[in-house]
């Protein structure tokens, strides 16, 4: 099956059912901040080399993390009892989307001048979040990604410090809950990930919980 090739001057995407195995679905089209946000509602990323055409990923089975089943290490819980663990939200947004391009440049990164750019759009329209940790007073990791609705799609987290971006993570978790979010979604499987209580769902279940959490 041909992937699709989006316009510029239309904000639109295919049925995201109609996604290769790998998940690709669709090239081109631009970062606007309303083509992001129809991505997102449907669950749709962008995902590509800098400096390359756009990609863009539906994965067939979903890796979610739900706010309320959490998993926090008993090493996890010592750690956090041995130090002096502060959050903050929205710290320094662009600071820290530009410390997990920092973290990830010398294997390879798809956060780009482009990305930063459209990302801090969000943010500036409320629909994109960061999430830091600090540890007895210094920065010691943190996260960003996108909220819509009761939905939450994690991007990527950078550790200056051990288990500075699971800190971050866990708090996360945690503010999510409280707000009744439906999931964090991961987008795809890391063993870091799986250790901290992400599941696989079908796209079935997750079209399911994607359209009641974007409706609130």
């Amino acid at each position: 099956m041909p992937v699709f090739r989006l316009r510029e001057d239309e904000v639109s995407f295919p049925n995201p059912r109609l996604a290769e195995k790998d998940g690709l679905l669709a090239v081109g089209g631009d970062l606007s901040v309303e083509r992001l946000l129809l991505g997102y509602s449907n669950g749709i990323f962008p995902w590509y080399n800098p400096g390359e055409e756009i990609m863009w990923w539906c994965p067939k089975e979903r890796f979610l993390i739900f706010p309320d089943k959490i998993h926090v290490s008993h090493s996890m819980k010592k750690h956090i009892k041995r130090h002096k663990m502060e959050i903050m939200l929205n710290r320094d947004f662009q600071d820290t989307m530009h410390r997990c391009r920092m973290m990830r440049e010398e294997e390879g990164t798809w956060i780009g001048d482009d990305m930063e750019a459209a990302y801090a759009r969000l943010h500036e329209k409320g629909y994109a979040l960061s999430v830091e940790s600090y540890e007895d007073k210094m920065l010691a990791g943190g996260l960003y990604g996108v909220a819509i609705g009761k939905c939450f799609f994690g991007e990527s987290m950078f550790s200056l410090r051990e288990n500075g971006s699971k800190a971050a993570l866990i708090a996360l978790a945690g503010v999510l809950r409280d707000k009744n979010y439906c999931f964090i979604d991961c987008q795809f499987h890391t063993e870091h990930l799986e250790s901290m209580g992400g599941q696989y769902v079908s796209f079935d279940r997750y079209e399911e919980l994607l359209k009641d959490g974007i409706a609130q």
